[in-house]
């Protein structure tokens, strides 16, 4: 186990980055933050910070000498340079698993290479792959094959000839066709993995989102036991698969039928704030316990709770920029007011969350209700 004192890195400035570096601090490490931007939420919080380009390997090699273990706070960082720092030092994730995440292709060949549920789906990369593309796959997603996230980068189309119009407006970019899923809710699962192969799984979360965007999410999730169980298997089943190391999300939907993966992130996830207050040890926790090779904590539920995610939207009345009602928010019992220190609120960018604990998931829900009657957040 790495030392308190120890210095850890973390690739990324965004608020994951800012959470994970509060909870490596409460453990007596220091934070350092490689990001291209010197005043985003992460750098608030850090001990130092590189400011640089994720693929300025000159900056990269610098970073990785002053750090003992590296971590990231999001997918997108580019894989070579995750290689670059496992040369020399560890990283967790891996590069290779950041590789799958990174692309809808490997993600979903992957899911279904290791025998694990998956929808049907189709890589396309040529017009011809779309012409092919069997009658069962609409209606269907059109979604990119990177970069696409809340939402982003999808259309739902419902013949090949809408598909085709689709994809040209996506400047033909590599995609993956899944079809319409008619799933009664969307879960997902935390894990954890250390370098030992030791996995410890938090409760499974129901989410619930609007326009693509995380709005709720509700612990523990509305479903009975043995799907409860299932997600936790799953979960555990595909984080071994990938040999894993770190805190991963995994995104499902409980159907009719049984659950379907939808998607990893290889990091702490939105739907997963709430382990900060309603858990044993938080997700952030996890990642400093793992970088430092320290045992894995509890993941048990202490409380239910029902995390909401605010939108830059809650900081505008109508066009009129103005200061959310946080007074009335923090007087309401058990509401944990988190905000991630950026400067600018812009509608549907995450500008922070509040989790609301409670004795009963009643009234964890009631408490999120006002809570976004408060902020006039649409119900």
């Amino acid at each position: 186990m790495l030392p308190p004192g120890s210095w850890l890195g973390c690739l990324g400035g965004g608020q994951l980055g800012r959470m994970f570096v509060h909870a490596a601090q409460a453990m007596g490490y220091k934070v350092l933050v490689l990001d291209p931007d010197a005043s985003g939420p992460a750098a608030q919080a850090a001990d130092d910070i590189v400011v640089a380009a994720y693929d300025d390997m000159q900056a990269v090699a610098a970073f990785g000498k002053r750090v003992a273990a590296v971590t990231t706070e999001f997918e997108n960082v580019p894989a070579a340079t995750l290689e670059a720092l496992a040369a020399v030092i560890p990283t967790r994730p891996a590069a290779e698993a950041v590789r799958i995440a990174q692309d809808r292709r490997r993600e979903k060949r992957f899911f279904s290479d290791h025998g694990l549920p998956v929808g049907p789906f189709a890589v396309i990369e040529r017009a011809e792959d779309l012409r092919a593309a069997p009658p069962t796959l609409f209606p269907g997603i059109l979604k990119t094959a990177t970069l696409g996230y809340d939402g982003k980068g999808q259309q739902r189309v419902t013949s090949v000839e809408q598909a085709l119009l689709a994809w040209m407006s996506m400047k033909q970019a590599p995609c993956v066709l899944e079809a319409l899923i008619p799933f009664e809710r969307e879960i997902s699962v935390l894990v954890a993995r250390g370098a030992d192969g030791n996995t410890a799984v938090w409760p499974v979360q129901e989410n619930q989102h609007v326009g693509g965007i995380l709005d709720l999410t509700i612990v523990p999730a509305r479903i009975d036991g043995t799907r409860l169980a299932e997600a936790q298997d799953l979960a555990r089943r595909l984080v071994s698969a990938l040999d894993y190391v770190g805190v991963l999300c995994v995104e499902m939907f409980v159907t009719a039928d049984g659950l379907l993966l939808n998607e990893i992130a290889p990091r702490p996830h939105n739907s997963g704030h709430y382990t900060i207050e309603a858990c044993v040890t938080s997700q952030f926790a996890q990642q400093a316990r793992i970088l430092a090779e320290a045992p894995l904590g509890d993941t048990s539920l202490v409380q239910p709770a029902v995390m909401v995610n605010l939108l830059g939207d809650v900081w505008f009345d109508a066009a009129t920029p103005m200061q959310p009602a946080w007074p009335e928010v923090l007087a309401l019992p058990g509401a944990h007011l988190h905000l991630y220190g950026k400067a600018e609120a812009r509608r549907a960018r995450k500008m922070g969350h509040v989790t609301c604990t409670g004795a009963t998931l009643d009234s964890a829900l009631a408490t999120a209700q006002r809570v976004k009657q408060i902020l006039r957040i649409a119900a």
